[in-house]
């Protein structure tokens, strides 16, 4: 593969600082798979079908996370996330989703929410393209 042609091609900064802007603001849907349900289930402390309804709601073939009036995620109380350790892939793989690196122009959009583009460790081109066939999006 010829990496060459991507606009990332040399790679990009990126450091997740738990701003909380991919967390809060415009609604959106966070898909969780069953192994993650499991997973928050537990670090929470509680059982999956209490999880399902308080926090989660039917979409797909799974769950997606619930979402307060104002578009925020409802884990995201106190500006922390309170299940980053379990977080969804979703949330993981941000702000690397093939739909933010489909061309330099949405990413840069995305440049302008998320201040941790630009900072921290240097993901290669190869990572990059890894963690995009990772994530859901």
């Amino acid at each position: 593969m010829d990496l060459k042609k991507y606009f990332f091609s040399d790679g990009i900064r990126f450091e997740c600082i738990q701003c909380g802007a991919c967390c809060t603001g415009e609604s959106g849907t966070v898909y969780v798979t069953e192994d993650e349900i499991k997973e928050i289930a537990n670090y929470l402390k509680i059982d999956e079908e209490k999880l399902k309804k308080e926090f989660l709601y039917p979409y797909k073939d799974s769950y997606s996370i619930k979402e307060l009036e104002n578009g925020d995620c409802i884990f995201y109380k106190n500006k922390l996330c309170s299940i980053y350790p379990v977080r969804p892939m979703q949330c993981k793989t941000y702000p690397f989703w093939l739909k933010n690196l489909r061309n330099e122009k949405n990413w840069n959009e995305v440049k302008k929410e998320c201040p941790g583009i630009g900072r921290g460790r240097l993901y290669s081109a190869e990572e990059i393209i890894e963690i995009i066939l990772k994530s859901p999006l």
